[in-house]
Formats: C-alpha cells, structure tokens, sequence
C-alpha cells in the first residue's frame, strides 16, 4: 500500500506542478500511522523529527473533511507553525480522502510553482478537481489495504479456532490419560509396587507425546519458508528433517511445480505435514513417500505409506479422524480436493489437488 501511496503522492506533485506534496493516513492516537511525502529529502524529512499530530490544517482536512485552497497557510488562523527543520511553504491545497462518509487520509500540496498576485493563491479549481481524482484512487488503495487487514486478522482468528480444536483433541485427552494413570500408580504404589512401575512407565510415555503434540502446534504457528523458497523447496527441507529423524524411510519427488498462489502452497504444505505426522506416528510405515506433481494449471499432492493402514468409515464411525477433517477443511477452503484411500494392513494414500490460479 506504502508504494501505491508514494506513487500518488507524486504524482500529485508533478501534475499539478507544486515544490511539495503529502498524504496522511491517521491512527487512533491523535497523530499519523502513515505520513508519505515528496519533493522533502531524506536528510531534511530525518531533521524535521516524529510524524505531524492531527492539528491545524491538517486537523480540518480530517475533522470539518473538506477542501482547504489557501494563498498563504501560515496567515491561517488554524495555523500552528513548523518544526525548525521543515521547508517553508505558502500556497496550500489539500483534500480530504473518503471512504463514503468516513475520512480516512488527506492529501495535500504546497507552493505551486508559478507567478502569483500578492495574497492570491497559485493552486486553481482545476487543480482542485485534479487532486479530488488522485485522492480517489488514494481511497481505493486505503480501503483495500482495510479490507486486507480485516481479512488476515478473520484468517489469524479461524487459524486459532482450528488449532484449539485440534488441540482440545489430541493434547487434552493425552493429558486426561496422564493423569488417570498417575492415579492409578498412586493407589497401586503400597500393594503392588511392580505394578506401580508399569503405570509410572505409561505416564512417561503419554507425557512424552503430549510434548509432542503441543511442540507440533508451535511449529505450526511458526511462520514457514514459503515466501522465500516456494513450496517445492519447503517440503523437500521438511521431508529431509523428517528422514533423518525417524526409522522410517522418508523420501520427497517434484515434478514440475511452478509457483502457486500463496494459500493453496500454505494448504499443500500443512495437509503434508498432517499427513507425514499420521504416518511417521500411527503407522509404524518403513517408507513413506511424498510427491508434488504438476496436472494442469494446479498440483497434486501425495502422502502415501506401507503402514499399518485404516479402515476410513470405521476411523469416523469411532470419532477418531487422524486429522483427517482438518485435512479436508484446508483443501476445501483453497478450492482443492481431498482423497483417502487405506485398507487395514494395505498402508494409506492421501491425496490434495488444487486448481492453482
């Protein structure tokens, strides 16, 4: 949004002709969020200190949220005065920018460069006209960048809820396990010490595998090398890690995989990390395979593995899914599909398509 912004600001500079030009974006604080300028160099806009507060001028373009043409701002009677640094300016336009009746930024210029009659303005109403259209198109901008931050905190917000569920399922019940065997070793420990031991061994082992658990959901709150390597080069890193650190065998193929659009690499990536978890966890596999291959504009993602395998209906029927809806939520949600096939004792398939984009 900053570039859009820069690239208005200057805009609004050249064509109408004037030494300086600003937009400002207000917080909720009584100053600036944002504050992009053009025609102030570096060193000068460093010397002139924080960002502007919302008062004078300015406070009016967002307050009273009409046009301000004036031959001279600093005759103004709202006029407050410049930090020490900041260049000297005369003649003044600024707008406010809208987003229907909400003003959410103002636009302004200062010093247009041409003759001007002593206490007459240089800015015109053509000018004026002008800038109402580049603080249109600044509206478009502000208002998409709004609607992108509302939608990445909806995501951030149903990620959460999914993992709270996910966790709900596997680390409380491990939890509730632990505890009814500490419970049990506790009453055993004076009758039948041996037998005690035994308990005491399984409360390890369940403590072992909600640490697990829980260290897989921080990993998946982390954020990924998507951005940097693309999906291809995350899951070959990620099936590395995994080879070396299990018995099992773990190996990773690409086929002509292009970049796809982020959410649907985001999916592939953690449907993968669910399913390998299934396998390298539940399955008791000796190879687990994993390939990305390109059909059509899309992908297609396989996990398969010569493990234990499953009955599907009967992993439903009995309320255990091995986060297999987790799966099928994340496939539907980038327009993709997802398809399980396993038998008992015939190792499982898990398979993600996506339309790509």
């Amino acid at each position: 949004m900053r570039d859009v912004l820069k690239t208005i600001v200057a805009s609004a500079r050249e064509l109408l002709d004037a030494q300086y030009a600003a937009l400002g974006v207000p917080d909720d604080h009584g100053g600036f969020a944002q504050f992009v300028v053009d025609g102030v160099s570096d060193a000068q806009w460093k010397a002139i200190g924080p960002l502007p507060r919302q008062h004078g001028i300015l406070a009016a373009m967002l307050h009273e949220a009409r046009a301000e043409r004036l031959a001279d701002v600093r005759k103004d009677p709202r006029f407050e005065g410049w930090p020490s640094a900041h260049p000297d300016m005369s003649d003044f336009l600024g707008l406010p920018i809208r987003d229907g009746d909400e003003v959410i930024g103002a636009l302004f210029l200062a010093n247009k460069n041409c003759p001007k009659a002593d206490g007459s303005c240089g800015f015109t109403e053509d000018d004026e006209e002008l800038l109402t259209i580049l603080a249109q198109h600044a509206a478009i901008a502000l208002t998409n960048a709004r609607l992108y931050e509302r939608s990445r905190e909806l995501t951030i917000a149903e990620e959460r809820s999914r993992l709270a569920h996910e966790l709900h399922d596997a680390v409380s019940q491990k939890l509730f396990s632990l505890r009814l065997t500490a419970q049990a070793a506790a009453a055993l420990v004076d009758r039948d010490p041996s037998r005690a031991k035994g308990e005491l061994h399984q409360v390890a082992a369940l403590a072992a595998e909600a640490a697990d658990e829980l260290r897989a959901a921080v990993v998946e709150l982390r954020p990924t090398a998507l951005d940097e390597d693309g999906l291809v080069a995350t899951l070959r890193t990620h099936i590395q890690v995994l080879d070396r650190a299990h018995a099992a065998r773990v190996t990773f193929a690409g086929r002509g995989v292009r970049a796809l659009p982020a959410a649907q690499e985001e999916a592939m990536l953690r449907v993968a990390q669910e399913a390998l978890h299934n396998a390298l966890r539940h399955s008791g596999a000796a190879h687990v395979d994993v390939t990305l291959e390109k059909r059509g504009p899309g992908a297609v993602l396989r996990v398969t593995d010569d493990g234990s395998g499953f009955e599907p209906t009967a992993i439903r029927s009995a309320g255990r899914h091995l986060g297999l809806v987790s799966m099928r939520d994340r496939a539907s949600g980038v327009g993709g599909t997802l398809t399980v096939e396993s038998a008992p004792d015939k190792g499982a398939t898990i398979e993600m398509e996506v339309p790509g984009g």
